[in-house]
């Protein structure tokens, strides 16, 4: 069983431009930008709970939809780290649209889903 600091390890060396939403703005140094949905997902795989989401507000105003886990009624957000310091994300709550789980919302978008398969796969590799 994995625990979460192996799992964010993990993920940490695995992101890569291919599996971010936001390939354009992508960089080295900030490789958890645009990670949060396919992030939540493999989050979700090895340590259940849920996923939620949120608007993050960065320090401009600017509003970015954001995903991140809640595990043991605990949010865990693996990707915080790509947003400037003082921006503020508000509590999580479930975005299912019609679908019976963010989850499933989430895999509902083909591209999503062929980064989320990317970062899986990625992540058991370097978990092996």
């Amino acid at each position: 069983m994995t625990n979460k600091s192996e799992l964010e390890l993990a993920l940490k060396n695995s992101w890569t431009k291919e599996s971010s939403s936001d390939s354009e703005n992508w960089t080295p140094g900030n490789p958890a930008w645009g990670q949060c949905a396919v992030t939540s997902l493999v989050v979700n795989d090895y340590l259940g709970g849920e996923i939620v989401w949120a608007n993050a507000v960065l320090p401009d105003g600017e509003e970015i939809s954001h995903y991140f886990n809640k595990i043991d009624d605990v949010e865990k957000d693996f990707t915080r780290v790509q947003f400037p310091e003082s921006t503020i994300i508000p509590q999580g709550i479930p975005k299912t649209k019609e679908f019976s789980s963010t989850r499933d919302y989430v895999l509902s978008y083909p591209i999503t889903q062929q980064r989320y398969e990317l970062l899986r796969q990625r992540v058991q590799e370097f978990l092996k």
